[in-house]
């Protein structure tokens, strides 16, 4: 988050790592592949190419990091994304909000040194595909539904009871995110808030995302971008 006066701070990382057709299907934070001493020196290299830019606003900066800790500008995304909600859990920082204020001219409140990282968030992206037919589109209406609660679980979505998934947008249509002291506690309550979501009338990809959170590498964070396609064979 960067506003016109020259202030700049970085929410941290998120993984993306889980993803079919450099489409992002889960997403952490934090990353299970790197450690404080990268995560710091990523973090200084996001806010001086934000600062080099003359960038205000909220953005991601993207990174691809390999086997052996090195890292590589991508891009930027000079905008919200989907997963802002897991850095959202993570720091309590409404970033929606923050963006708001630095639009109307505000300077920023937040201090690098003030900003405090506590557990572990996930977010699962839901979206209305068929998996065993190659994750066809599946607009429709929606006859029946269920969403989870609970503490630690949240909902990002516009559907309901009734609703018309059009054919002419993305299949996306809702976001599950949980929040846990640890990973494992994200992991577990995102099982749980899997189990208890009942989208019915459109096919989705929700027993997917289960079989994924379920997997023993995925557990250990014993993943790359090949992820997705090595549990579909391909």
């Amino acid at each position: 988050m960067a506003d016109e006066h020259g202030n700049i701070v970085h929410l941290g990382e998120r993984d993306c790592s889980i993803q079919r057709k450099n489409q992002k299907i889960i997403e952490e934070t934090p990353s299970t592949a790197i450690d404080e001493k990268l995560r710091n020196k990523m973090g200084e290299a996001a806010i001086k190419a934000t600062k080099v830019a003359g960038y205000t606003s909220c953005g991601t900066i993207e990174f691809l990091v390999d086997s052996n800790k090195n890292f590589y500008f991508m891009e930027m995304n000079t905008r919200i994304q989907v997963e802002h909600p897991i850095t959202e859990e993570r720091t309590g920082i409404d970033i929606v909000k923050e963006q708001i204020k630095i639009a109307a001219g505000e300077p920023l409140k937040l201090k690098q040194k003030n900003i405090e990282f506590r557990g572990h968030s996930i977010e699962c992206r839901i979206n209305a595909e068929n998996p065993s037919k190659n994750f066809m589109p599946c607009p429709g209406t929606i006859t029946g539904l269920n969403l989870p609660g609970g503490n630690g679980v949240r909902i990002d979505t516009a559907i309901y009871e009734g609703y018309t998934i059009p054919a002419s947008y993305d299949s996306m249509i809702a976001k599950i995110i949980t929040h846990g002291d640890t990973r494992n506690e994200a992991i577990s309550k995102m099982k749980r808030a899997l189990e208890e979501t009942v989208i019915e009338g459109v096919d989705t990809n929700i027993d997917f995302l289960f079989k994924i959170i379920r997997n023993p590498d995925f557990i250990r964070g014993n993943f790359d971008t090949s992820f997705v396609e090595m549990i579909l064979g391909k």
